[in-house]
């Protein structure tokens, strides 16, 4: 089996004027590489990169010819049509043709993903049950408590009483935004309202230096949350995240901000997260990611990667280090989880559960894609 094509789509959600703010930056409501793969046995597969970054970097990437690395070659070796395209991070070719290395990561990911995909649907069998088959439903968190302009307590009530309405068991909320006091109150609220048989996360989005990380660890205990999230700054974050496991209960986790599969191996080294949260979508595809929950069950550390629910299920299924998946069911943040694809996996009651059509089992909107998508390929 041979890739014939690609058609390339930049997935953007309309500026509202009022953007979701974590700690220092703002996340984008959609940023999202989507490569629908083409192959001579009439088999599609389709993939999804994710970025915080400008995405003009991949579009350039595309638009000078880094398909005619793609095209041509065989999907059911993902392994080998990976390690070429991650491959050309470190050669002369993508200097010449000003391709970036973190476009080359994050085409890797989707062109990998999408490869995965046509392997599913070759295989006659959805990908979780080929990545190893340990469960067909998951547990699913909502993330949410975003800072926003104007956003009050009385607003903070209102978004969560509505995700609590809507059958969550696990809450991940964002913290370091403001000073340690304000946010204390933020999260007792969100507590108060979620109750306290749910689990609340804490997402600091590396936000705090190493002394309030642990003052903040301190007077977070009381609420109990099942794990403390990127707590500390980036400069130093793996030896400083060592250092403040020694001094709090709380799990703490990591792993999204990592550019490779190799940067997340150095955080299991450094043995002082108990969760990883790499994004199959960001880097690697699921060719790493499998890697990764598997080097996790070996080290006694619980797989809950970033975004993307309906892509990292099958990861999460697949392993007994599999935890939790990450969801965004306020559309208002990201529209593209409540609209992309047509008849998703159901969430509900804190699980979602996966579907048994084969490879990824997504189908994608068409009304969706010509209302979010700009095709570049």
């Amino acid at each position: 089996m041979k890739i014939t094509g690609l058609d390339v789509y930049i997935l953007r959600a309309p500026d509202t004027g009022r953007p979701h703010w974590v700690s220092h930056f703002i996340v984008p409501k959609a940023n999202e590489i989507l490569v629908r793969m083409y192959t001579d046995a009439g088999v599609e597969g389709i993939g999804i990169a994710t970025s915080y970054t400008p995405i003009e970097a991949a579009i350039h990437a595309f638009r000078s010819g880094i398909a005619e690395q793609i095209v041509g070659a065989d999907p059911l070796a993902p392994e080998r049509l990976y390690q070429k395209l991650f491959a050309l991070t470190s050669q002369r070719l993508a200097f010449e043709k000003g391709w970036s290395r973190e476009a080359l990561v994050r085409i890797s990911a989707a062109v990998d993903i999408a490869a995965w995909d046509i392997i599913g649907k070759v295989a006659g069998l959805p990908l979780y049950r080929l990545f190893g088959g340990y469960r067909s439903e998951v547990p699913c968190y909502v993330t949410c408590a975003y800072y926003r302009d104007g956003k009050d307590l009385a607003e903070l009530r209102d978004e969560m009483e509505m995700l609590k309405a809507q059958g969550h068991t696990g809450f991940k909320a964002k913290a370091g935004g403001v000073g340690l006091a304000e946010d204390l109150e933020r999260l007792a609220l969100v507590r108060e309202v979620i109750g306290k048989d749910k689990d609340l996360m804490v997402d600091v989005n590396r936000g705090w230096d190493l002394a309030t990380a642990i003052e903040g660890a301190r007077l977070l205990e009381p609420l109990r949350p099942r794990w403390l999230e990127e707590p500390v700054r980036w400069a130093d974050d793996r030896r400083e995240l060592k250092l403040l496991a020694q001094q709090t209960r709380i799990p703490l986790s990591a792993g999204e901000s990592e550019l490779t599969s190799y940067g997340c191996r150095a955080l299991l080294e450094e043995q002082a997260i108990r969760i990883l949260q790499f994004d199959c979508t960001m880097m690697g595809g699921f060719t790493e990611g499998r890697k990764l929950a598997a080097l996790c069950e070996m080290n006694h550390v619980e797989v809950a990667p970033h975004h993307d629910c309906f892509i990292h299920a099958h990861i999460v299924a697949a392993s007994p280090a599999g935890c939790i998946v990450e969801s965004f069911t306020d559309p208002e943040r990201d529209p593209l989880q409540a609209e992309l694809f047509e008849d998703p996996p159901r969430i509900a009651n804190g699980r979602l559960t996966l579907k048994e059509q084969p490879g990824l089992g997504l189908t994608l909107s068409e009304a969706a894609l010509k209302k979010f998508g700009e095709r570049i390929l």
